[in-house]
This record gives structure tokens, C-alpha cells and sequence, in this order.
């Protein structure tokens, strides 16, 4: 039944069995997750409309929105969606004719013939580089500006700022912003009553191909409602038009780097997978919402794993096996929906507390700025560079550091841009939960602190919206305090993540290694300690 608070909520079976899932393989895939070593933060199975399965990694839980990463550009494509459906624009209408002052004085036909169709499946022809600063410039200028890989519809190249222009688009079609439009339309109708957070450009449009913050159950329902044809709750919600041709193989995306899944087609921002009648919404660091139209299932899944090949291998190895034939009765070896649980994350651990502590206590952290990472864009921000590195707001530069203990806890208390945020981190081997802003972003820090040693402290700060955790090791030597930064997943993963983006991206074999190596020089500087000096 679905909850009575909630009408909208999904409605749970008594066990998997009964919606035709495997309990046994469920427990095989979580056992597989667990072996390769994925951080899985959510995972939700859905059968014939209901919950087989939803499970958590704590500290994340179901009420706390995660970032989606390029998830992001599936709610953008139905946004879409019912604009064409309601006669705003078509699928043709030419994306020039929608913002004429950018038009070349000097006539350009490539530009005349890039439509919304080719932003939607990727193939608009414009190359923009993934570590284009975010922090600077118009945005929309920047994508008319930015160079030509291809004639429009002559290739097919993953750039997330095609997807940020549909949202201006719609900005500029309705006076609304994307979840100003889609509240009414889509969020309503699947009961989030809330306004979800999206990360936008320096003028507050929504970035589109990135940056939304949902929970498990909001994505599950968006998923389930494209799965039905556009149908949640009984209601038609998407244009049952749209959801049928956006999920669709509307054009090829092969490329010689393509992961396995990764070149079976392309819709309107939503992938089609190796597995026949099976697509997916796609996320960085492996956020998944993957319908399997053959046996009316939706898997949903958050984490914080680098490789999301890995993560899809984990996945397919275990569905569709997973479904099996429906049993009113129980099977002995069945478990409840909710029961099926996650490992929790590890705080860090009791330990004695220091001698240094009252000298330490209220006293000002002064931080030398590190000059290469801010000539690089990179400051040193408590966010790992995994959450910001898209933003418009990167925040960085951490500094007036200011230390406060007591039996349990720790409290530290820094600036960081124009905000300044305080959490308390617990010492007594479990962690404590603060709000923080940080980067434009509202987060729940949960975090946990120790003495490592005589003179260090370690601590630890997990932004549950995020997929990273933030590591600092502080270590005092009368007055001066040197800070080693660390962050979960590390930066080295990170680094060849992006590497492995900014490579297959760059047609340029020169330049396609020249930003390889500048992100290997990148990596060897991100976490470069930090000398600081501790004042009245």
C-alpha cells in the first residue's frame, strides 16, 4: 500500500517474491557490490509498480536528496517535452531563432541548421571542452562561441551544455526557470511536493546537463512514470508521446572509447543499454535509473563508484536474473523489503583525547593560500573537487580555521568565500550531523574527528548530498599547523575519470594528450599540503 500521508508514495510489496524478484539474487547482487568494492549509497528495485526492494548505505537514508550528476538532463529532456507538447517549439525549431542576438554578423550554416532535435541526442556539432570554467563568463555565449567538431547532425559528441541550453530556452520561451516550469507539469503530479535544488549559472538558469539533487524515491518515480508511458498514479504526466520516442534509439552514439553500454543507441537524453528493451538515465560516479521494459522492472541506484562501467557490469550480472515468477506465498529464504541492509559507513574511531587541546582551543587557523591551485581554479574548498568542479560557484580557499572541544566532540568552524560554516564532529566513535552552505549549495554534513596522533588531528566531513567525503589531517608544531587535504573516492580516481572525459572529448590527438597531462599535474597538486599559523 502506498503511504496514506503520501498518496503519491510508491507502494511497497510484502516481499520480493511477490512482485517476481529473486530475494536470493538481491542478496547475491549486494554481496557482488560489496566484493567490488562499489560505495553503494541507495539501491531501489521496482516490479509491476511496486518496491522489491529499497536499501541504504547509512549515513545517506530516504529522505535525503543526492546529486544525480547527467540524470539531470533526463528531467531536462521532458521539460522539453512539454514545451513541444504544448506548441512552444518543435523539435525543429531552429535553436538560433530563439536567441537571434547571438546570430554572426557574417552569416554561419552550421548555425542555421543546429535544432532542438540535435541538442537533444547530442549531435548539435558544438565542442565544448569539460573543464571549460564554469565560474566565469555567459554561459550562453560561450556555447554560441564555442568551436565546431562537426556539422549538426553529422556525428554524435556528449556535451553537457547542449542540454544547459534547452533550459534556457525554456527560460526564454516562458519567463520560468526549468523547475519553475516542470513543478506544475511533473513534480506535482509524482508528489515531490518540494522544490529540489539545481545547480545553475552565475544568473541562476539551471546548468541542465548536471547538478539536480533528488531523492532515491523522486528518481524512482520519475523512472517508473517513463516506464508506464508517461502514467504515475493513474494520471497521464509526460506526453505519452514523448516518453515513448525520448527513451527510444533516436541516433548512433558509437566512438572507438565507448564503454560497453555505451554505444547501443541514444534517445533524448537517455541511453539505450547492450540489453535488449532495457535504457537508462545516466549519472557520473554511477547514478542509475534503468527501466527493463520486458519485465516492467525499474532499478534505481546512487553511488559513489568512478567507474560506472563497473557499476553496470554489477548490475546486468544480476538483471534481469533477478526476476522470476510471482509467489503469493513466501518463500522461507525471502526478506522483508526494508530488511535487506547496507554496511554502514565507518566514522572514525574513539581515541584518547589530546594534550593539545586547550591550547588549540578558539585559537585562529591562518592558511597560506596555495598559488598553483588557485592558478589552476582549483582552491582548496571542504567540498571535494568531484562535487564542485562544474559550478558556477566553486567555492575554495579555505581559511580562519577555529577549533572547539569538548568530551564527545569537535567543533570546527571556517570561512570559505563570502560563507562561514561551523559542524560539530563527534570523537566518541560515531558521527554528528550539521547544516552547511558551501559552493551556492546547502548540504547535511555528517562528520567525525580523532587524534591520529600526539600532534594530529584527522578530520572527516561528508556532505550526504554529495557522493565524496572530505578528509583534513592537522598537524601542530607550536604556532604553525601544516593541513594534508584528502578527499573519498581519492583524487587520483577522480583525476583519471576526468582524464579518460577530457581525452575521448578532444579530437586533437596533441591536445587530447597536452590535457591529459595537465590534469596529471593537476593531481599531483590538488592535495598539496597547506601551511597555516595559529593566532589570538
Amino acid at each position: 500500500m502506498a503511504d496514506k500521508k503520501d498518496p503519491k508514495a510508491l507502494p511497497h510489496a510484502q516481499f520480493p517474491e511477490q512482485v517476481g524478484v529473486s530475494s536470493a539474487e538481491l542478496k547475491r547482487l549486494i554481496e557482488d557490490f560489496d566484493a567490488q568494492e562499489i560505495e553503494l549509497h541507495s539501491l531501489m528495485v521496482l516490479r509491476e509498480g511496486k518496491v522489491a526492494l529499497e536499501c541504504y548505505r547509512a549515513p545517506y537514508n530516504h529522505d535525503t536528496p543526492h546529486t544525480m550528476y547527467s540524470v539531470s538532463k533526463s528531467f531536462t529532456s521532458v521539460a522539453i517535452g512539454f514545451a513541444v507538447d504544448e506548441g512552444l517549439l518543435s523539435l525543429d525549431t531552429k535553436v538560433i531563432d530563439l536567441f537571434p542576438e547571438y546570430r554572426p554578423k557574417k552569416p554561419d550554416p552550421l548555425l542555421e541548421a543546429m535544432t532542438v532535435r540535435h541538442l537533444l541526442t547530442m549531435t548539435s556539432g558544438k565542442d565544448i571542452s569539460v573543464i571549460t570554467d564554469k565560474t566565469r563568463g555567459n554561459w550562453v555565449k560561450d556555447f554560441f562561441r564555442a568551436k565546431w567538431g562537426f556539422a549538426p547532425g553529422e556525428g554524435w559528441k556528449y556535451v553537457s551544455e547542449n542540454t544547459y541550453i534547452c533550459c534556457a530556452m525554456i527560460y526564454r520561451l516562458t519567463g520560468q526557470h526549468v523547475l519553475d516550469y516542470l513543478q506544475p507539469r511533473l513534480l506535482v503530479p509524482l508528489g515531490i511536493e518540494r522544490m529540489p535544488f539545481w545547480e545553475h549559472d552565475p544568473d541562476g538558469l539551471e546548468a541542465g546537463g548536471w547538478g539536480l539533487f533528488v531523492t532515491t524515491e523522486e528518481l524512482a518515480r520519475f523512472m517508473l512514470c517513463l516506464a508506464q508511458g508517461g502514467v504515475y498514479a493513474g494520471q497521464q504526466v509526460i506526453p505519452a508521446w514523448y516518453a515513448k520516442e525520448a527513451v527510444a534509439k533516436q541516433v548512433e552514439n558509437e566512438h572507438p572509447e565507448a564503454l560497453a553500454d555505451s554505444h547501443w543507441g541514444y534517445g533524448y537524453y537517455f541511453w539505450r543499454n547492450a540489453l535488449e528493451n532495457s535504457y537508462r538515465a545516466d549519472g557520473m560516479f554511477s547514478q542509475f535509473g534503468i527501466v527493463f521494459e520486458d519485465y516492467n522492472a525499474v532499478v534505481v541506484m546512487t553511488a559513489s563508484e568512478v567507474d560506472e562501467q563497473k557499476s553496470r557490469d554489477c548490475l546486468f550480472r544480476h538483471f534481469p536474473a533477478a526476476f522470476i515468477e510471482k509467489s503469493r506465498k513466501k518463500p522461507e529464504d525471502a526478506v522483508p523489503v526494508k530488511e535487506l541492509t547496507l554496511s554502514p559507513m565507518e566514522p572514525l574511531p574513539a581515541l584518547p583525547h589530546s594534550v593539545l587541546e586547550e591550547f588549540i582551543r578558539g585559537k585562529v587557523i591562518k592558511l597560506n593560500r596555495n598559488p598553483l591551485l588557485n592558478a589552476a581554479g582549483w582552491p582548496l574548498s571542504m567540498l571535494p573537487i568531484a562535487i564542485v568542479y562544474m559550478s558556477a560557484d566553486r567555492g575554495g580557499n579555505i581559511n580562519n580555521l577555529v577549533l572547539d572541544f569538548d568530551e564527545d566532540t569537535c567543533t570546527l568552524a571556517w570561512d570559505e568565500g563570502k560563507t562561514h560554516n561551523v559542524i560539530l564532529c563527534g570523537m566518541d566513535g560515531s558521527c554528528r550531523e550539521s547544516r552547511i552552505h558551501v559552493a551556492g549549495i546547502d548540504f547535511t554534513a555528517v562528520s567525525s574527528a580523532a587524534w591520529i596522533g600526539p600532534d594530529s588531528l584527522e578530520l572527516r566531513m561528508r556532505p550526504l548530498e554529495s557522493i565524496s567525503e572530505r578528509r583534513l589531517t592537522l598537524v601542530f608544531k607550536g604556532n604553525s599547523v601544516t593541513v594534508f587535504p584528502e578527499c573519498s573516492p581519492p583524487i587520483s580516481q577522480l583525476a583519471d575519470n576526468l582524464k579518460t572525459t577530457v581525452t575521448t572529448s578532444i579530437s586533437s590527438p596533441l591536445l587530447s594528450k597536452g590535457g591529459a597531462i595537465a590534469l596529471k599535474q593537476l593531481e599531483k597538486i590538488i592535495d598539496m599540503p597547506l601551511l597555516g599559523t595559529m593566532k589570538q
